[in-house]
């Protein structure tokens, strides 16, 4: 459940907070480029899921733009070599020989299926499971090019300590480009939950418990209602996802 309020200070700052709950929240990744000329449709399927009915309670979508295209003639603005370096090591855990764009990853497993019927199955699935994390996050959107970030997160019995990792990112919404060459030469193109700041793999204690807080830039001219943050719970060793949360600024 997310909560707004407005804080007392000169700022007049909007401070907002969420929680997770007790079952599961799908992580959806997307692993995308614009210069990967099918990367559209996956771009747009993404942004469509809040409209499909789906709730920040059962999916978390984030959009991780590589760099690995940028050589055949477009350079991706959102592009980061970290998000290739993770996609990358998630294939390793899954020992697959190959990444590629679009790429869905679901829970931390690659899912060719994202397209059709058999992604709201499993969706419904991982729901359906208790979480093995709870995270609950705080934002304060008083600075102008940044936001301001509180994370707790505490591991169930069963999870182990030496084995959970956290991540923290800050998104944005409604971005847009024009794409002067490359694959996708000529084409205005549009993006939901692009990933822009990224914080992890952040250790648990020994007590399976964790708090920071963090301070995450935002793009020079950044839309502060379009944005907002999302942290998730993942295994070390397997990439399973325990737990995610996304939290709007408000």
């Amino acid at each position: 459940m997310a909560i707004c309020g407005v804080l007392a200070d000169p700022a007049l700052a909007r401070q907002c907070a969420a929680e997770s709950g007790p079952n599961t929240t799908a992580l959806v990744e997307l692993y995308t480029s614009e210069g990967c000329d099918s990367c559209p449709p996956a771009d747009r399927w993404l942004a469509s899921l809040r409209g499909r009915g789906y709730s920040s309670a059962q999916v978390v979508p984030i959009a991780l733009h590589v760099d690995y295209w940028d050589y055949i003639g477009w350079k991706d603005p959102f592009a980061k070599a970290a998000f290739s370096a993770r996609q990358r090591k998630l294939a390793q855990v899954q020992r697959a020989r190959i990444v590629y764009t679009p790429q869905v990853l679901l829970q931390g497993r690659d899912f060719r299926a994202w397209h059709t019927a058999e992604f709201d199955r499993a969706v419904a699935r991982v729901n359906a499971t208790p979480a093995g994390a709870r995270i609950a996050l705080e934002l304060d959107t008083g600075a102008k090019d940044a936001f301001r970030v509180g994370v707790r997160a505490e591991l169930q019995p069963a999870a182990a300590a030496s084995e959970a990792q956290l991540y923290l990112a800050s998104y944005e919404n409604k971005l847009m480009s024009a794409v002067s060459s490359g694959e996708n030469r000529g084409r205005s193109l549009s993006h939901d939950y692009v990933v822009l700041e990224w914080v992890g793999p952040l250790g648990f204690a020994a007590d399976g418990r964790l708090a920071e807080r963090r301070l995450l830039a935002l793009l020079p001219r950044a839309v502060p209602a379009h944005s907002g943050i999302a942290a998730f719970v993942q295994s070390r060793s397997t990439a399973k996802v325990l737990q995610a949360l996304m939290l709007p600024a408000c």
